[in-house]
């Protein structure tokens, strides 16, 4: 697996980088793809955003760095439609000069990496997830658009040696990149306006808040946490935040099992506060992750983490160390770590300490955008000495 050396491979003139995405829908891909753009150093960096879909609630953020952002519409993979936005796409990447393109994402993998290519640019793809995606039929054409990319920047351990032994990429082309996290993640809020939020979210005062921060999809299991609930005493309140498909489904099974004075759904919230602090544990029931964002920004917090041991979940978490972990579809096991973990103060304490220094140490923003600038870096080089030996 390829290792990058941060500020070893420094240019004098920026780079020229092509930042493609699917949509501006909010999504753990999409944000830490806008969160990467905004902590790039804009004076070493020239990005262009090329995207798919045109709007969406992230798109702000992108024109707010004022970045030229250019929509590629394209149709049925297979369309005349399609193929004429890449002849477009390959013609824009000349015209701007594109050194670097950096693909985020299953859709732009599979249109983008391509045509990039054959522009004569240097190509980044990316594979966030394990084993779930939005469309299985798609994963063949997305194991293809490896074969044209010089790198492929994965999220996790787990992620990199899939695909080193399933997809068969090289590790010299595999660079593991974690998701990071802002310097404002490890901040608190005072103890009145956290009281003040739990009481927006109907939570009662003296209430004991277990919490989750993911969207609302069959994948992140949201049913465990309710029926682990269900074994929890009455004062024991969960908060759910974010939206998605699940959601209806998910109010219904807490009418079903009588909880709903002690369920709190607050839909997708967009806080410059890390939530994770407004809750006493933050639980994650996933079946499936590639590295969630949720299970390090809980340890930015100082909040005791449980989770299921799924993707990259075992690289951040140790059990009893940094978290407790508990098998997937097991509620009983998840209400005894609660219970645990509510009655253990030292316990709590202990985890509390461990998972700032823990995710400080390894997913601060500064570590990682350091390397990925590196990465940038590292191929432009490669771009300018190829363009060298062609003239």
């Amino acid at each position: 697996m390829a290792c990058i050396a941060p500020g070893s491979m420094a240019l004098a003139r920026p780079v020229r980088v092509g930042y493609c995405v699917d949509s501006f829908e909010i999504g753990g891909t999409e944000l830490n793809a806008v969160r990467t753009v905004e902590a790039l150093d804009r004076r070493r960096f020239h990005v262009t955003v090329f995207h798919l879909h045109e709007t969406g609630p992230l798109r702000a953020r992108y024109e707010a760095l004022g970045l030229r952002l250019l929509h590629l519409p394209i149709g049925r993979l297979y369309s005349p439609r399609t193929a004429g936005q890449g002849v477009r796409f390959l013609r824009l990447l000349r015209r701007e000069g594109i050194e670097v393109v950096h693909t985020h994402d299953l859709y732009t993998n599979i249109f983008a990496a391509p045509w990039a290519r054959l522009a004569g640019c240097r190509v980044i793809a990316s594979r966030r997830w394990l084993d779930a995606s939005p469309r299985a039929g798609l994963l063949p054409l997305n194991r293809c658009s490896y074969r044209f990319a010089h790198r492929v920047v994965v999220n996790s351990a787990v992620v990199a040696r899939l695909m080193i032994d399933t997809e068969r990429v090289p590790a010299a082309r595999v660079v593991e990149l974690p998701n990071f996290l802002e310097e404002r993640a490890f901040h608190h809020v005072a103890a009145e306006e956290r009281s003040a939020r739990r009481h927006s979210w109907g939570v009662p005062q003296g209430a004991f808040v277990i919490g989750t921060v993911a969207r609302l999809a069959p994948v992140k299991n949201h049913a465990m946490v309710l029926r682990a609930l269900q074994r929890l005493d009455e004062d024991v309140h969960l908060v759910l935040i974010g939206a998605g498909p699940s959601r209806r489904a998910l109010e219904e099974l807490t009418r079903e099992l009588h909880l709903d004075r002690r369920v709190h759904f607050t839909g997708q919230l967009m806080e410059a506060e890390n939530l994770h602090q407004f809750f006493d544990v933050s639980v994650l029931c996933s079946r499936s992750e590639g590295f969630p964002n949720a299970v390090i920004e809980a340890l930015a917090a100082g909040c005791p983490v449980v989770a299921t041991p799924v993707g990259g979940v075992p690289e951040v978490i140790s059990d009893r160390q940094t978290g407790l972990l508990v098998p997937v579809d097991q509620p009983v096991a998840l209400a005894a770590s609660v219970q645990e973990l509510r009655h253990d103060a030292a316990l709590r304490k202990r985890l509390s300490e461990a998972g700032p220094a823990r995710a400080r140490g390894k997913y601060h923003q500064t570590l990682v955008i350091a390397r990925l600038e590196a990465l940038y870096q590292e191929l432009a080089r490669e771009a300018g000495k190829r363009g060298a030996v062609l003239t």
